[in-house]
């Protein structure tokens, strides 16, 4: 039973790595490990044991899990088919609104593939370049499994209230008025303030956002005014109107407290909707804030999409580092079917 102190040693690290920073992806694959170690455990005594029942209880639910795997992904197919439209017809038919569809029609193809056996359409030269795709899918998988993981735990992060500021990050203004996703995310930062404020000093919110192409004023102004309107006083916000994406309301939004501060020591957390609460983490560290942040609720029709929209813009984020893997399967994979074509 050895083998029971490795799910042990998974578990104190990915604590460990959680505790220092929850904004990291690697917290999702060091989770992911342990529970996979965990399982492996679980069978391994399981079947050690010479009691039927441990066995049974064990293998059943294992069993059971296997056999509902392809009812799941089917389940999940026909449900993000579902959603993309509603979402479309809710929010309109955009390409960012179509992910959904997208993700629902490749799952589709990969049912598919099976049946129609793409591979044995082509010349047997190109089967490296087929065999690298699919350990180029199966990376990716796990790192999607990774970022789900990451991101689901990091929405137990929950701050103390001893913070100086809360910044509230901006999503854009619609007929120059605060709409409903942002008006979630100021609400959250309103609802912190009075906690915080009913038990110690009550913070000082900064309204984060530029000025759009398309808007008359800067979202900032916007978001301020329906703070002071929903009752916080103007003396405790304040704006940052230069930013235009997440990245921006991270580092200018550091500089107002920095100039504030002079040096000292301080607290600060960020509110946004619980779907971009983990990409805003990551982007609050590379800006070299140590805010952690607390999400707002989102309409359930629009939440898949957006996760969806998160994931994809987290790996353009790390693109350097995917494709310090996805390039040499690339090259070895087109050298061996080269390799196929002229010598064999």
């Amino acid at each position: 039973m050895y083998f029971g102190i490795i799910p042990l040693i998974l578990l104190f690290i990915f604590l460990f790595s959680y505790w220092k920073d929850p904004r990291r992806m690697i917290n999702g694959l060091l989770f992911n490990m342990f529970v996979c170690s965990f399982l492996l455990f679980c069978f391994i005594v399981s079947f050690s044991s010479d009691l039927y029942l441990l066995r049974m209880a064990v293998v059943i639910p294992l069993i059971a899990l296997f056999l509902l795997i392809p009812f799941a992904i089917i389940a999940l197919m026909f449900g993000l088919f579902l959603n993309a439209r509603v979402l479309m017809k809710r929010e309109g038919r955009r390409l960012a609104n179509s992910l959904t569809l997208l993700v629902a029609i490749g799952i589709l193809l990969f049912i598919l593939l099976p049946i129609i056996n793409p591979a044995s359409l082509f010349s047997s030269h190109l089967q490296p370049i087929f065999a690298g795709v699919s350990l180029i899918t199966f990376y990716f998988f796990i790192h999607l499994s990774n970022f789900l993981s990451a991101y689901f735990l990091y929405q137990f992060n929950r701050p103390k209230y001893n913070q100086d500021f809360i910044i509230v990050l901006g999503s854009g203004l619609i007929n120059d008025k605060v709409p409903p996703l942002l008006a979630s995310r100021i609400q959250k930062a309103i609802d912190f303030y009075h906690r915080q404020a009913a038990v110690g000093t009550p913070p000082t919110i900064i309204f984060s956002g530029g000025q759009g192409s398309d808007e008359n004023l800067p979202e900032a102004e916007a978001m301020q005014r329906y703070a002071i309107e929903k009752g916080i006083p103007i003396e405790h916000t304040l704006q940052e109107n230069r930013s235009v994406n997440t990245y921006q309301n991270m580092l200018f939004s550091k500089q107002i407290m920095d100039n504030i501060k002079q040096g000292e020591a301080y607290n600060s957390i960020f509110t946004t909707n619980n779907f971009h609460l983990f990409r805003a983490g990551i982007y609050a560290r590379l800006a070299g804030l140590k805010s952690q942040g607390i999400g707002s609720k989102t309409a359930f029709y629009y939440w898949p999409n957006a996760m969806i929209r998160e994931y994809v813009a987290i790996v353009v984020l790390e693109r350097k580092r995917h494709m310090k893997l996805i390039a040499p399967i690339i090259i070895i994979t087109i050298l061996l079917a080269l390799f196929s074509f002229f010598l064999v």
